[in-house]
């Protein structure tokens, strides 16, 4: 969600700055801008729309400016527009702010400098932001962003330049990402790291309330008393070609195909001789005697694979999990304490909805243990112990192989839980050891057919509603294969669960209404088989989703679509991919923008 640039060195920055914001342009804007420091002058250049409208606006100019600032917006205050976009300047023009997260107290602060002369000209929370650091300015910037932090009630991650310090400029943060890039001669700011990878693997993680001074010599930290930090280098091991789309036409389509390699480096690594080895998670004999609860918090695709995780551990491990969307969690007062596992789910690892809940769940004494893909991410920093997912940089707003990622490590969990508790049995907990190992395979079969889910996209993509209805783990599956689809295709969606049809859901379906009906869970197939014929009688037409091996769906669905036969515990995470490419091809075929859906950001840092 908005995206944050910022360099000096002996390169022209307005290039640097345009390129590092089309890396970040996964996390999801409307507008975008850049401020350079040219002959002793702010220059700002924004404007409404995609990256390209932006460099169109920056071809008319000749700057050789070697420092600048740059920014994509996501709109939260005031509407999408030249006006509002970022960078927003001070009064007298000196100083100019990009700024990624929400200001609360901004009204009160907007009164506060309206009554000593300051006028605005946007609807945004951020130029608060630079008429307050102008008033607190005596030329010393960093000072006076420090001065500003303290009136600042709220989130952010700023990147602000000024006009009489040419040789440096000043970032800071407080609840929303922000890294330091160390180069040779060279020095970067950024809200994630495929802006700079191209440049330098090496960088700080700023920390909340710190303040970081990139100038032509370095990059210094302090904290917000003015103390020096001292920061370890934390250096990037991933390779640039993993944010690539290598080949393939969009990166969701691309990260849905790397689905087998990413569960099988989730999984194999943390089984080793038939066994389950989650060192550094805290999950322990001895610790899981004093747990009389979990619960799961997440948002959008992560708690969706929360509410699969409450099925899990509940059966395997008899243990009672609330699974709860981390936006409502903190703010009804939940039943945490000492003897409760707080499982904190987040792709990006910088969610703010769930790193709140992580902190209100430790204020009240429980341990947390978080489930993030992302290494020294916030969550992963705050968290007592930390599980890693092993997807790789996911470009695709849409969530996909993370997904997969999450329930690979939910099920791991699960299954240890059961194990250290004797819940289940030693024949079992192999065959279930033994079908976490063979999901990747059965992934890549159901990738090899994936031009049968194809043409059945391509016989709804006009269609004006659909839904998903399934029973225990299937009517979690749904409720994900619902939220991809109303995601990327903007088609309405809504999942329910089968045998809440009879009351009310039912007088939605009418004549060719697509409902889409995965069937993996064996026990209650006979269940589904009923509620297909419900749907089926009022002129719905059926998309089922089941194992080679089950007959009941022929002569009954319309379109079928098998996936290998599987343990129907660990069945969820092959349909699931099912589900990702239904969503993709309808998407397609309507001419959707698929990495980059309208209104959506990557990573959702306001609350």
């Amino acid at each position: 969600m908005c995206g944050i640039v910022g360099y000096i060195g002996n390169r022209q920055a307005a290039p640097l700055l345009l390129a590092g914001l089309e890396k970040l342009e996964y996390r999801g804007y409307d507008s975008a801008g850049i401020a350079v420091l040219e002959n002793g002058a702010v220059e700002v250049v924004k404007c409404k729309g995609r990256l390209s409208a932006l460099a169109e606006r920056l071809g008319k100019t000749d700057f050789g400016s070697t420092l600048g600032i740059g920014h994509t917006r996501w709109a939260t205050h005031g509407e999408p527009n030249d006006l509002n976009s970022h960078p927003h300047i001070s009064r007298s023009g000196k100083i100019a702010v990009v700024h990624n997260g929400i200001i609360e107290n901004y009204i009160e602060l907007k009164r506060f400098l309206i009554a000593r002369g300051y006028s605005f000209i946007s609807e945004t929370d951020t130029e608060v932001i630079a008429h307050l650091i102008e008033y607190h300015y005596k030329g010393d910037l960093r000072k006076a962003v420090t001065a500003a932090m303290t009136d600042i009630e709220g989130s952010y991650a700023l990147g602000v330049i000024c006009s009489e310090q040419n040789d440096m400029f000043v970032a800071a943060r407080k609840d929303s990402p922000l890294i330091a890039g160390i180069g040779g001669n060279e020095y970067f700011i950024a809200s994630d790291i495929p802006a700079i990878l191209e440049h330098t693997r090496d960088i700080y993680i700023l920390e909340d309330k710190e303040i970081a001074v990139i100038s032509r010599s370095g990059a210094e930290i302090f904290d917000i008393y003015g103390g020096k930090v001292v920061k370890e280098v934390f250096r990037v091991n991933w390779d640039i070609d993993a944010a690539e789309k290598s080949g393939y036409e969009h990166f969701m389509i691309k990260e849905i195909c790397e689905e087998p390699k990413v569960v099988r480096d989730t999984i194999s690594p943390r089984i080793r001789g038939g066994d389950i080895s989650l060192d550094g998670t805290g999950i322990t004999a001895e610790s899981i005697r004093e747990i009389d609860k979990i619960f799961i918090v997440a948002c959008g695709t992560a708690y969706h694979a929360g509410v699969i995780g409450k099925y899990v551990i509940e059966k395997l491990a008899r243990i009672p999990v609330e699974t709860e969307l981390a936006s409502e969690f903190r703010y009804r007062d939940p039943m945490v304490g000492p003897k409760t596992l707080v499982i904190v789910i987040s792709q990006s690892g910088e969610t703010l909805d769930t790193m709140m809940a992580l902190k209100e769940s430790k204020r009240r004494g429980a341990r947390v243990l978080s489930i993030v893909n992302v290494v020294g991410s916030s969550i992963a920093r705050e968290s007592d112990n930390v599980l890693y997912t092993q997807a790789g940089p996911e470009i695709a707003v849409a969530s996909t192989k993370a997904y997969n990622a999450q329930l690979s490590a939910i099920y791991l969990i699960a299954l240890k839980l059961a194990q250290l508790k004797g819940t289940v049995s030693g024949e079992n907990f192999r065959n279930i050891v033994d079908n976490l190992l063979a999901l990747p395979k059965a992934i890549e079969k159901v990738l090899g057919n994936r031009s049968d889910v194809q043409k059945y996209a391509s016989l709804h993509y006009n269609a004006k509603s659909i839904f998903f209805i399934g029973r225990g783990l299937d009517y979690a599956l749904s409720m994900e294969g619902s939220l991809k689809l109303k995601e990327i295709s903007y088609i309405h969606s809504e999942a329910y669960a089968g045998g809440e049809l009879k009351h009310g859901t039912i007088a939605l379906i009418e004549e060719g209404t697509l409902v889409v009906c995965p069937m993996t869970q064996l026990g209650l197939r006979e269940k589904m088989t009923g509620n297909i014929r419900e749907v089926k009688a009022r002129g719905a037409v059926v998309l089922a989703v089941v194992p080679e091996s089950c007959a009941l769906a022929e002569g009954l669905a319309d379109h079928i679509v098998r996936i290998p036969d599987i343990d129907p515990l660990v069945a969820p995470v092959v349909a699931a991919t099912v589900m990702q490419l239904f969503a993709y091809y309808v998407a397609v075929l309507k001419g959707c923008d698929v990495d980059k859906p309208r209104n959506l950001a990557k990573s959702v840092t306001v609350e």
